[in-house]
């Protein structure tokens, strides 16, 4: 079994390889073509969700269920904070086909043609572990809020080793109070047993499960510090997971 689950992820990178070599020419081509009147580059990202959708779509041993989605009301700007279990995150919650823009370590805007989309989205970098990168990553999100677009954030700042919920560092949560946005709670399941965090072998059929929870009113935070709130968050994934055991 293990030789012909390395082969069958050997073909699947060289398949992400080869077509985002074939596909990030489309990505300039439409961010010429739009940038101009499309200042929030609503329509390259949708494209790039088409991008990132692709290898889910393609691939049987990832059959993706996303629910939820019609509580992401397309005039409202949200703090999007969603748990991190692996790579296939990134990929898997591009299958909301809402906007937004990731907060991303800077290690994947130097990745050929995929990071190179990320820039040409302006997606926003983050050097982890640096001071100086945190404050300007904070500036440049409540930049981008304040332009109306919603941002995507990990408050776990990495993968989980084993699928257990990590504790939540407070930047997302500082965000939403110095903006005065509300925050947007997505659990992601399934995915670190179809890609772990160490390796790059693909691993049997998964169901992989995106579910977008009640969004958090700016009311029901307002005078909470950024510590209060990550808590009172983290609790909703706690509690919704726990559920689901």
């Amino acid at each position: 079994m293990m030789p012909m689950r390395r082969i069958y992820s050997a073909l699947f990178w060289g398949f992400l390889t080869l077509s985002s070599i074939a596909l990030f020419p489309f990505a300039v081509a439409i961010w010429a073509a739009t940038v101009l009147f499309d200042r929030r580059l609503v329509v390259l990202h949708r494209f790039t969700c088409f991008w990132g959708s692709l290898y889910t779509w393609v691939n049987p041993l990832w059959p993706v269920t996303v629910r939820g989605r019609e509580k992401i009301d397309p005039r409202e700007t949200y703090v999007m904070v969603a748990n991190h279990l692996s790579l296939l995150d990134i990929l898997v919650l591009f299958r909301l086909f809402r906007h937004f823009k990731w907060v991303s370590k800077i290690e994947n805007f130097k990745i050929p043609c995929i990071g190179w989309n990320m820039r040409l989205n302006r997606y926003i970098p983050l050097r982890r572990g640096n001071r100086e990168s945190i404050v300007q990553m904070m500036e440049a999100c409540e930049k981008t809020l304040a332009e109306g677009n919603s941002v995507m954030m990990f408050p776990e700042g990495t993968r989980s080793r084993n699928g257990v919920l990590q504790p939540f560092k407070t930047g997302a949560f500082e965000l939403a109070l110095r903006s005065n946005r509300p925050l947007l709670p997505i659990v992601v399941e399934g995915t670190s047993d179809a890609l772990p965090k160490r390796g790059f072998v693909l691993r049997g059929r998964h169901p992989i499960r995106v579910t977008v929870l009640d969004p958090i009113p700016v009311e029901r935070f307002r005078g909470l510090d950024a510590k209060a709130l990550t808590e009172q968050a983290r609790e909703i994934f706690v509690d919704y997971l726990d559920g689901r055991a």
